[in-house]
């Protein structure tokens, strides 16, 4: 929970008020303004009010007019694309792999043996295969992958810049509050990439927590905390209420500036049907579900459209574990069979309900796999060449931008970097590429740098 002081004791300016007779003010049922901030803050904590406040700041800089979002399926520790979305099917075996290349609907491209449900959606997906940058380890190439920058070489150093989670949220600001703008299932990246960095803490993800497949799923941030019900939260909320009828009479004195709308709208995050519902995956069908697939994968995918439909811009789901040195036919059995049927029932799903130029969805992690197998029958890091897969939000589908050399070595042909990636996405969700946010020297920094669009793709 993030904690910040309260914007009741400041006036419009940011400075901090000192009238003395603020907090004598009392409502007709006794309540000091005081009491009143204690009574709506200590079990939700100054953070989530804030964060609503700080995230509402995205709707005034213009560039919110678009109603586009992003979903993306992050997979911590490197995809081997030669088994997956780059096959080799003439190279030896030791570059080949343990599985057959399969035809996808769109002629010309093929993809591994696993992804025989994204086979049939291709017209819809479109692959990069020429993504290049020049680190193997894990920490440095997982920041640079998701904020476009090169990143600290140890896992245990801060983070130096904003991941493209928190521009979105800086930048576009939820749809529809109170849901949040930038959203992690089930939660956030272990090196602490995924945050917000500089921008504040506000635009940090929202974590869900838990395994949305679990039998009992629950979300612990929005779980009121023991001794506090739905009825108590209620009476707190229509007392916030009440204290908004005296605005008028207040206004003057800034007394209530900033109080009322923000933690208002945290209490209804924690105790509003809406929030509530929007989590239930419960009120899905459950031929849906089984068609998403009963496992974190599809499950995390379903929850996303759920979210992405309340109103969050970027929904991240981080899908476990691919650092396969060892015995890759094993590690990826457990994780390319769901994963594409995941993909693929979110396609469908967001096409069939008329979303999908709306909402991107974005397949990455942060490098790929030697194009050798080494002795343990697994692949090692490999930056130097490797892919993504990305679709709908305004994306052509059914396109191959690059080329990997004839075994997968490196970049055959029009190398993609991090940034282009990046430039790409802010593109789609209609965030001006000229965007610049200060850093914490104050010093203003692009949030694309040299990066270009994927002209191909859009």
């Amino acid at each position: 929970m993030l904690y910040y002081e309260s914007d009741s004791n400041r006036n419009r300016s940011g400075a901090m008020r000192t009238n003395p007779k603020s907090d004598s003010f009392r409502n007709c049922a006794g309540v000091t303004r005081r009491n009143f901030v204690q009574i709506g803050v200590p079990f939700l904590g100054l953070g989530l009010a804030d964060l609503l406040r700080l995230e509402s700041l995205a709707a005034e800089s213009g560039h919110a007019a678009s109603n586009k979002s992003l979903i993306v399926f992050w997979t911590d520790g490197g995809m081997s694309q030669q088994d997956t979305y780059d096959t080799k099917p003439d190279a030896p075996a030791e570059y080949r792999g343990p599985y057959t290349p399969i035809a996808t609907a769109v002629s010309g491209i093929g993809v591994g043996e696993k992804f025989p449900r994204q086979a049939t959606v291709m017209r819809h997906l479109s692959l990069v295969r020429s993504v290049h940058h020049e680190n193997g380890i894990h920490a440095p190439s997982a920041h640079w992958m998701q904020t476009g920058y090169f990143g600290p070489t140890l896992a245990r150093n801060a983070p130096q810049k904003p991941s493209l989670g928190s521009i979105i949220a800086r930048s576009l600001g939820s749809r529809q509050p109170p849901m949040a703008a930038y959203v992690t299932i089930p939660k956030s990246e272990a090196f602490g990439y995924q945050g917000a960095v500089y921008l504040g803490k506000a635009f940090n993800p929202f974590e869900v927590g838990a395994d949305p497949n679990a039998a009992d799923f629950k979300v612990p941030n929005l779980t009121l905390p023991a001794g506090l019900d739905v009825r108590v939260v209620d009476s707190r909320r229509k007392l916030l209420e009440s204290f908004d009828t005296l605005r008028r009479e207040i206004d003057e004195s800034g007394v209530m500036e900033g109080l009322s709308t923000f933690k208002t709208q945290a209490l209804e995050m924690v105790a509003g049907n809406r929030m509530r519902e929007a989590f239930d995956l419960g009120r899905e069908a459950a031929t849906l579900r089984d068609r998403y697939g009963r496992h974190r994968y599809g499950q995390s995918a379903l929850l996303a459209r759920r979210l992405i439909e309340a109103g969050a811009r970027c929904v991240n789901i981080n899908t476990g574990n691919w650092d396969h040195h060892n015995d890759i036919a094993k590690g990826l059995e457990d994780h390319l069979p769901p994963l594409d049927r995941a993909i693929a029932a979110l396609v469908e799903d967001l096409d069939e309900r008329g979303l999908l130029s709306d909402v991107a969805i974005y397949c990455v992690g942060e490098f790929g796999r030697t194009p050798r197998m080494n002795g343990h029958a697994g692949r090692d890091h490999w930056s130097d060449c490797f892919s993504v897969m990305l679709a709908g939000g305004g994306i052509q589908g059914g396109r191959v931008v690059g080329a990997s050399e004839k075994w997968g070595g490196g970049v055959k042909d029009r190398v993609v970097t991090p940034l282009d990636l990046l430039a790409t996405i802010y593109k789609l969700l209609g965030i001006p590429l000229d965007t610049h946010y200060e850093d914490s020297t104050g010093r203003p920094v692009s949030i694309v740098g040299s990066g270009r669009p994927i002209e191909e793709l859009l």
